[in-house]
């Protein structure tokens, strides 16, 4: 069932999923979904852990076997092609926090976390800028994704060419550091 609310709010948006959506997609009454999930929250929350895994999946595969510029490339396109392919499980993840360690949202979290901190290892960041680093990845994919997948972009100059850009110029600023 978190599948199909998932995939339903990549084809209507998280904003406009709803019990009653799924339910109708499903073929069966609303309140029998109650049998499986607390309410629309507690759906959301699902979705973003598993939104999480499935991106720590595709991250974690895509780097494994690189280092340096090609792991942080193969990093960024996987996080982005992940964001473009499921918009709406995606959303679920922002601002979204943990309940607690054993969450499922805290350990997919996590391996995602992993999957970007090992990216930074074939830098030479030093260790109270790591934290750093990971944040500015996350901003920098978080928001060339979301803003193409929104349709933001909307002048003339290729969409794949300035992602490779964003790409190099984020290998020489981890590089200067």
């Amino acid at each position: 069932m978190v599948a199909a609310g998932a995939a339903l709010a990549d084809e209507v948006g998280l904003a406009n999923l709803t019990m009653g959506l799924l339910a109708e997609r499903l073929g069966v009454r609303t309140p029998s979904l109650y049998k499986h999930v607390g309410g629309q929250e507690d759906l959301n929350r699902r979705i973003a852990a598993l939104a999480l895994s499935e991106a720590a999946d595709a991250v974690g595969d895509a780097i494994r076997g690189y280092a340096g510029r090609d792991a942080l490339a193969a990093a960024a396109r996987a996080f982005r092609a992940f964001v473009l392919e499921h918009p709406g499980r995606y959303a679920a993840t922002i601002g979204v926090e943990p309940s607690g360690p054993d969450d499922p949202l805290a350990t997919a979290s996590q391996r995602l976390l992993g999957a970007f901190t090992a990216v930074l290892h074939g830098y030479e960041i030093p260790g109270p800028d790591v934290d750093h680093a990971l944040r500015m990845l996350r901003s920098l994919c978080h928001g060339f994704a979301t803003l193409q997948a929104a349709n933001a972009f909307q002048w003339s100059a290729d969409t794949d060419e300035s992602f490779e850009w964003l790409i190099t110029f984020t290998d020489h600023g981890l590089r200067a550091m």
